[in-house]
C-alpha cells in the first residue's frame, strides 16, 4: 500500500501579498491606533512592506491616519487607525417567529435596527419576510452618507456556507433552498448566509471582548432548541457536514441510544426551552386535567425554581445536569478560551452556570471558562459584520504552527 503524499501549497507572491495586507489590517483594527513602525515590529514584516500596505489601504478607505502622533527616538510617528465607519452592512438574524435586523458599521456600531415577530407557512413566505427587511434597512441607509457594502444573514438551519444554499432549516420550510443565489437576483451587494449560531459565535470572538484575544470560543444557543457554534482560531469550524455544533442532538445516557429522533434532539428534549416546558406540563398532567393547566415556559419554570417551589427545583436539577454533562464534553472536545451560554433560557445563567461547574469540579481536569453571552440577540449581525469584512477586504486568514 502506497502512502498518500500530503498536500503541499506553494504561497504565490500575490497571496503573500494579500496575506500580508489581511495580518496588517487587522492588527490596526484590534490594536490601533498605531504606528507603521509598531506594525512592521509586531508581525515581523519589514517597514517598506507595511508602508506600500498602509499607503493602499488607506487610499481604499479602510484606514486613516488620526492626526496624532508618537514620539520614539526623536521622531515623530503617525499612527494609524480602522475606518470602521465609512461602510455599514445589513445584517439580519433570522429566526422561525422573530426577526432582528440591523444597519452596523465595521466597527460594530448598530446605526439603526429592526425586531419583531413573524408567522410564515410557506418557504417563499419566508424569502418574502427576508426582502422586506433588507428593503426596509436599505431605505434608511438611503437617507445617509455611508455606502451599504453587503448582507449577512443568520439562518436557524444547516448551510453551506460556500455556496448560500440552505440545506435544511425546519422552521423556515427552507431545503435545499437557494437563499444567496435568490438574494443576488434582486440585490447588488455580497451576500454571505451562514447558521444563525455560527455567526453569533463569531461576532462573539471579535466583538465580545475589547483585546480580541479569545480566538478559539463555543457559544452554545438555548432557546426553542440547542445548538452550538463553534470558531476555532477565530474562524467558524462547520466540519465536514456542516453538522459541527448540533449538540443538541448528544446522547447523554446509554437509553438513548438506539433510537430516532427525527424533531427535537435527545439533549434538546431535555434541556432547550421546549424540553424544560415539556418537562413541566408533564408533571402537572399527574395532577391537574388538562383543560385547567395554564401554558407553561421554561422563564415559569425557572420562577418557581427561584420560588424554591420542589417540582420546578427538580427540573432544574436535571437540566443542570445535562448541561454539565454536554459542557464537559464540549470542554474535552475543543478546550476553548470561553463556552459563553445564549438564546433565551440564558437569562436564568445565574440559576445554571455555578451550579455547572459544581457538578464538573474534579470530574474533568480543567473547569471551562463559562459565561454568558456578551452580545445576546446583536451576535448574528456582530458576526456578518465579520464575514462581510473579509470578504470585502480580500482577507487571508493564516495560522502558524509550531
Amino acid at each position: 500500500m502506497v502512502a498518500k503524499k500530503p498536500s503541499v501549497y506553494s504561497v504565490t507572491a500575490p497571496e503573500m501579498r494579500a496575506i500580508n495586507r489581511s495580518s496588517i489590517l487587522e492588527l490596526i483594527r484590534c490594536v490601533g491606533p498605531v504606528s507603521r513602525s509598531q506594525i512592521a515590529e509586531e508581525l515581523q514584516v519589514s517597514l517598506p512592506t507595511v508602508m506600500r500596505i498602509v499607503d493602499e489601504l488607506t487610499t481604499e478607505g479602510w484606514v486613516h491616519e488620526t492626526g496624532v502622533k508618537e514620539w520614539s527616538g526623536g521622531r515623530k510617528r503617525s499612527l494609524i487607525k480602522f475606518s470602521g465607519s465609512n461602510r455599514q452592512i445589513i445584517g439580519i438574524d433570522l429566526g422561525g417567529t422573530k426577526i432582528f435586523g440591523a444597519l452596523a458599521d465595521f466597527n460594530g456600531q448598530i446605526l439603526h435596527e429592526m425586531y419583531f415577530d413573524h408567522h410564515q407557512t410557506q418557504a417563499e413566505d419566508s424569502l418574502r419576510v427576508v426582502f422586506h427587511v433588507i428593503d426596509e434597512l436599505l431605505e434608511v441607509a438611503s437617507h445617509g452618507k455611508i455606502p451599504v457594502c453587503g448582507i449577512g444573514i443568520g439562518v436557524p438551519g444547516i448551510i453551506l456556507a460556500e455556496t448560500g444554499e440552505v440545506t435544511l432549516a425546519p422552521a423556515l420550510e427552507w431545503q435545499g433552498f437557494p437563499l444567496r443565489a435568490r438574494l443576488n437576483e434582486r440585490y447588488p451587494y455580497p451576500v454571505v448566509i451562514e447558521n444563525d449560531v455560527n455567526l453569533a459565535a463569531l461576532g462573539e470572538v471579535w466583538f465580545g471582548s475589547e483585546d480580541c484575544d479569545e480566538q478559539n470560543l463555543v457559544l452554545i444557543a438555548i432557546g426553542t432548541g440547542i445548538g452550538a457554534g463553534v470558531v476555532l482560531n477565530g474562524d467558524i469550524y462547520s466540519g465536514v457536514h456542516h453538522m459541527a455544533g448540533e449538540i443538541g442532538y448528544l446522547l447523554l445516557d446509554r437509553g438513548q441510544l438506539g433510537r430516532k429522533y427525527p424533531g427535537f434532539g435527545a439533549f434538546e428534549q431535555v434541556a432547550s426551552g421546549t424540553g424544560i416546558a415539556d418537562r413541566a406540563r408533564l408533571i402537572f398532567a399527574k395532577h391537574l386535567p388538562t383543560e385547567t393547566q395554564e401554558p407553561l415556559t421554561a422563564e415559569d419554570v425557572f420562577a418557581a425554581a427561584r420560588r424554591h417551589e420542589k417540582w420546578a427545583k427538580t427540573i432544574l436539577i436535571d437540566t443542570i445536569d445535562s448541561l454539565a454533562q454536554a459542557i464537559a464534553a464540549v470542554t474535552l472536545l475543543y478546550d476553548p478560551d470561553v463556552i459563553l451560554l445564549g438564546g433565551g433560557v440564558s437569562r436564568s445563567a445565574d440559576l445554571l452556570i455555578d451550579p455547572i461547574l459544581r457538578r464538573l469540579e474534579g470530574a474533568i481536569p480543567t473547569l471551562p471558562n463559562l459565561s454568558v453571552s456578551r452580545l445576546g440577540y446583536r451576535g448574528a449581525v456582530m458576526g456578518a459584520i465579520m464575514q462581510l469584512l473579509r470578504i470585502t477586504s480580500n482577507h487571508y486568514t493564516v495560522q502558524k504552527f509550531m
